[in-house]
């Protein structure tokens, strides 16, 4: 049983229009439209087979996402996408997977599930839309919302220092984590086909605007507050700003400076971290499924007779 992701090409060329179903229902600005655009840009450039791909998602402003893609979708429950996606990844190992989750549904309600599918590192591109609050339900804090930042559930401002996505996921051991941000569209889409490449789960932190409820959240105006990592194995910096801010050059092989970078109060856009050896729960049931001895069913409970 193969458990490698398809890469031959759409027998009719895909096109971005074909991928589009209805208009998106989002806030006007919201970043999701930049995410959605970027990986309908990477399955174009790539020729992926609609009916071969599938968009898990769990609930929140990203939620929707798969709803936008003429691809195959499931709108999950909160919190829960990686457990339904692992599902299709044991089920059909050939199809093209990508999991959707917000700051909340990643870090918060799914958590647990996180940290097993980190640790799993089945075949998927985990997708963190981090706006850095509960957007759906109207502003509210989330894991990752600011210290001191004003929110309904919090209107004297957020009491805790918030979650690090980059840390937690290199701290859980993630075989492969990048951050990149909605209003980057190059960089997005690399970071994509960087992530679909690799053997395993691969973690993307998506810096995502929101303005409606935090419209000075993100400065999408201005680069000097964020930088670049480069390297021959990792993401090129995006054309447009790279001789704008700072560039830096990144092995990411080397886990000590990704922990670094990752915990610095200043941005980095790039691959952080990866490794293509650790092994993957998914291939090995694959494997231990391939080497079982058949039986005959009606023989199957014969070892219990008394």
């Amino acid at each position: 049983m193969t458990t490698d992701t398809l890469s031959k090409p759409a027998p009719v060329p895909i096109t971005i229009k074909e991928l589009n179903t209805e208009n998106p229902r989002w806030c006007a600005g919201c970043g999701d439209f930049g995410i959605i655009m970027g990986l309908k840009r990477f399955i174009v450039d790539r020729q992926l087979i609609p009916s071969q791909t599938v968009n898990v998602s769990g609930i929140g402003c990203s939620g929707r996402a798969p709803n936008y893609f003429n691809t195959y979708g499931v709108h999950s429950i909160h919190g829960r996408p990686i457990p339904i996606a692992l599902g299709v990844a044991l089920a059909r190992p050939d199809l093209n997977l990508f999991v959707h989750a917000g700051d909340g549904d990643a870090m918060s309600i799914g958590g647990n599930h996180l940290i097993h599918g980190i640790n799993k590192n089945f075949k998927c591109v985990f997708l963190m839309y981090d706006n850095e609050m509960y957007a759906l339900t109207k502003n509210q804090t989330s894991p990752t919302t600011r210290q001191n930042h004003p929110t309904n559930t919090q209107p004297q401002g957020s009491y805790l220092n918030p979650l690090n996505p980059i840390t937690v996921a290199l701290g859980l051991g993630a075989s492969f984590v990048a951050s990149t941000a909605d209003w980057i569209p190059d960089h997005l889409t690399n970071t994509m086909k960087t992530a679909f490449d690799h053997p395993g789960f691969a973690f993307v932190h998506i810096s995502q605007r929101c303005p409606h409820f935090d419209p000075n959240n993100f400065d999408h105006k201005n680069s000097n507050w964020f930088s670049f990592l480069k390297h021959p194995n990792g993401i090129e910096p995006d054309r447009r700003l790279a001789d704008k801010t700072e560039v830096l050059e990144h092995d990411p092989s080397n886990l000590a400076q990704a922990f670094q970078y990752g915990a610095a109060e200043r941005r980095y856009f790039g691959l952080f971290f990866q490794n293509k050896e650790k092994p993957r729960y998914d291939v090995i049931l694959h494997n231990l499924v391939d080497k079982a001895v058949k039986k005959d069913p009606s023989k199957i409970l014969d070892s219990f007779l008394v």
